[in-house]
């Protein structure tokens, strides 16, 4: 004898058909879930790391900033001290030229003549004095130059007193230093040089 199933089989099998539908769905949802938040959390690590890199590149660029100050300080301080070097130097070397500046003021200095005033100015002197007469105001010049310190004399003053007062002219000029004075001829360079001729 057949055996017949009354039961309600198709609505069985639906409903376990929409369980295994829902269940599946749900482990979709599940999983796309999960991965969003791995995602997520990968980003935010590749995030915070980067600006932990970003934030080491910062810091590191402050201190380069702050080497680079203190260099641009060296620097000025070098170039500084370089003046002042130079500065010294100049000082050093033209220490021996005022000797040989009054040396040869004295020199070209004719008789009847004297000083009253003398100021240097850079390389520019001013002279003022007294003379007997112009003709040995014009000697000084002459004799200034010839100098090997001093050049060219210029005449800015003359003054001729009345013979009443016992004062001859008084004048005012200038004169510049040489910056390259010839080298004198040495006297043993003389006798070496009769030696020679001798022999």
């Amino acid at each position: 004898m057949p055996r017949i199933n009354l039961l309600p089989w198709r609505d069985a099998q639906r409903k376990q058909k929409r369980q295994e539908f829902i269940l599946s769905i749900g482990a979709a949802l599940a999983t796309a879930a999960l991965v969003t938040l791995i995602g997520r959390w990968q980003m935010s690590a590749s995030i915070e790391h980067q600006q932990q890199r970003n934030q080491v590149l910062n810091d590191a660029i402050a201190q380069l900033d702050l080497q680079i100050q203190e260099i641009l300080g060296l620097e000025n301080q070098k170039r500084t001290l370089l003046a002042r070097m130079e500065i010294i130097e100049t000082l050093q070397r033209s220490r021996p030229e005022i000797v040989h500046i009054f040396d040869e003021i004295v020199r070209t200095l004719p008789d009847g003549v004297y000083l009253t005033f003398l100021k240097q100015s850079g390389t520019r002197i001013e002279l003022r004095g007294v003379a007997q007469s112009s003709t040995r105001v014009s000697a000084f010049m002459r004799n200034i130059d010839n100098s090997q310190w001093l050049a060219d004399p210029s005449l800015q003053v003359v003054e001729t007193k009345g013979r009443d007062t016992g004062r001859g002219a008084e004048f005012t000029l200038f004169a510049s230093q040489r910056s390259q004075v010839p080298p004198a001829d040495e006297p043993g360079d003389e006798a070496e040089a009769g030696k020679a001729a001798a022999k």
